[in-house]
């Protein structure tokens, strides 16, 4: 299989404190990734790192086969232009907790703005595409609604339809369901399910461990800064080697 994403020994502090410490990780193209472990543990910041959200102290990541945020010049690193950065982020969508959308534009204007004005793409095609997306993602007769008009489950799905607009290489998500009410978790698991299902690259930080056993291929248990284990969903939700790993599923089923 071929590596879409390469997380070389990274590095990230805030102040005094370490957020990763030297975290390396591969993902394979078509690969479902968890992230899980407890608040803290550097799980978003890596997130963040990888889109660029937030700059590295040390360390490198590539994603198909770009070093995201920087050229590499021998053995030095060179910060890219706001443009640079920008188109890199348009092959890597991202879905947050909290659904991030323009509240004064429709649900169809949320998805086509980046399409149109980040890839220049037709803005005939784009609410085309858009309309399909909707369609995919359960809210075909929402396409005219505001967010406010919405619920937080149907904002998260516009979320990940207008991160889907971009035709991204991998898609990130940070706790998808974390902001949401209970009984609307499922509406989004349930598109994120089928997303993992179409062959999509995904980098997944949750809480749902049911969700992790289901969807993924691997995952990765972080601690302190650290990757602390990884696996096959089954070896490491079913049978984990590491005490942590153990301690932190047991504090989550409780």
């Amino acid at each position: 299989m071929k590596k879409l994403v390469e997380i070389n020994n990274v590095v990230k502090a805030f102040g005094s404190f370490q957020a990763l410490r030297g975290v390396s990780l591969d993902i394979n193209e078509g690969e479902v990734v968890c992230i899980i472990g407890p608040s803290g543990s550097g799980k978003s910041t890596l997130l963040r790192c990888i889109n660029h959200l937030e700059t590295v102290d040390g360390g490198l990541i590539k994603v198909a086969d770009n070093v995201i945020g920087y050229r590499l010049t021998g053995s030095v690193l060179h910060e890219l232009p706001d443009r640079e950065i920008a188109q890199q982020r348009a092959q890597i969508g991202m879905v947050f907790q909290q659904y991030n959308l323009f509240p004064h534009k429709t649900v169809t204007e949320n998805i086509v703005e980046g399409p149109i004005i980040v890839r220049r793409k037709d803005p005939a095609e784009s609410r085309a595409k858009a309309k399909e997306l909707l369609q995919q993602v359960g809210l075909a007769e929402k396409a005219d609604y505001y967010p406010g008009q919405l619920s937080g489950g149907q904002q998260q799905r516009v979320a990940i339809a207008r991160a889907l607009a971009m035709e991204p290489r991998l898609i990130l998500f940070d706790e998808p369901t974390s902001a949401l009410d209970p009984e609307l978790v499922g509406e989004v698991l349930q598109v994120m399910r089928r997303l993992a299902a179409s062959g999509m690259t995904m980098i997944v930080v949750t809480h749902e461990i049911s969700f992790a056993r289901e969807a993924a291929d691997r995952v990765v248990f972080m601690d302190g800064g650290q990757i602390v284990e990884e696996g096959t969903a089954d070896e490491l939700i079913s049978n984990p080697r590491n005490e942590r790993t153990r301690e932190f599923l047991s504090a989550v089923r409780a």
